[in-house]
């Protein structure tokens, strides 16, 4: 099952990570608590829309690119553990009619 929050965590982890900034950088920035910040990145936390909206303009980054890698994820997770049709064989069945 894919949850929401995880995925953002870990998106927004990989942001910043890439950004080369410190969980103190963008927890400054974006007028988060180091620790709630911290708690969002690990998928513990429930944010808010205002708050991944300050996040992700402390990252410089468009909230409209976070969704959209959070939604390829959920797609790749979906796919991998969609249930996979099998072929079943029928066999024609004639009613007889007792008329």
């Amino acid at each position: 099952m894919v949850l929401l929050r995880e995925e953002l965590g870990d998106v927004l982890r990989s942001a910043r990570r890439a950004r080369g900034s410190t969980l103190r950088d963008i927890s400054a920035r974006a007028s988060v608590s180091l620790g709630y910040l911290s708690e969002i990145e690990r998928g513990e936390k429930e944010a808010s829309s205002e708050l991944v909206a300050s996040i992700c303009q402390a990252l410089d980054l468009p909230m409209s690119v976070v969704f959209t890698e959070i939604a390829h994820r959920a797609d790749r997770a979906e796919r991998a553990s969609a249930p996979v049709a099998l072929p079943v064989a029928t066999r024609d069945e004639t009613v007889v009619s007792a008329a």
